[in-house]
């Protein structure tokens, strides 16, 4: 194979703001070395275990990908990302800055949790036990 020949198409674009929820589609990505700009770049994080909410952990987080993530404007490398709307099963939605994310959120889950950027305090993934 060289770098000219055709290996595939791609036929969409999904970017993923908040770890295990429901993205976005777009027209088009930025790519950075991280990958595409802005995916996962936040996640729902238990405050007792200090773990990351995952879909792979359904009886522990089961309307986790009910719930839907966009960025509110576009994002570009190396600009602040902008804030993500969070639209949660029961109809309610909640915006990354705003100062009640986590009261939100923890309402929805039912348990005491943050929405944290992804990559901040070392995080791990709440796995299956």
């Amino acid at each position: 194979m060289n770098s000219s020949e055709r290996v595939g198409r791609i036929r969409a674009l999904w970017r993923y703001p908040v770890k295990s929820m429901l993205g976005e589609e777009l027209d088009a990505v930025d790519l950075s070395d991280g990958g595409v700009v802005g995916d996962r770049a936040y996640a729902v994080v238990d405050r007792e275990t200090d773990k990351v909410a995952s879909a792979k952990h359904p009886k522990l987080w089961p309307n986790l990908l009910a719930c839907r993530a966009a960025f509110v404007d576009s994002t570009r490398p190396g600009d602040e990302l902008p804030p993500v709307r969070i639209e949660l099963a029961d109809g309610n939605a909640v915006l990354s800055d705003a100062p009640d994310v986590d009261a939100v959120l923890s309402r929805f889950f039912g348990r005491d949790v943050e929405l944290a950027h992804a990559a901040q305090n070392g995080y791990t993934i709440d796995q299956y036990p």
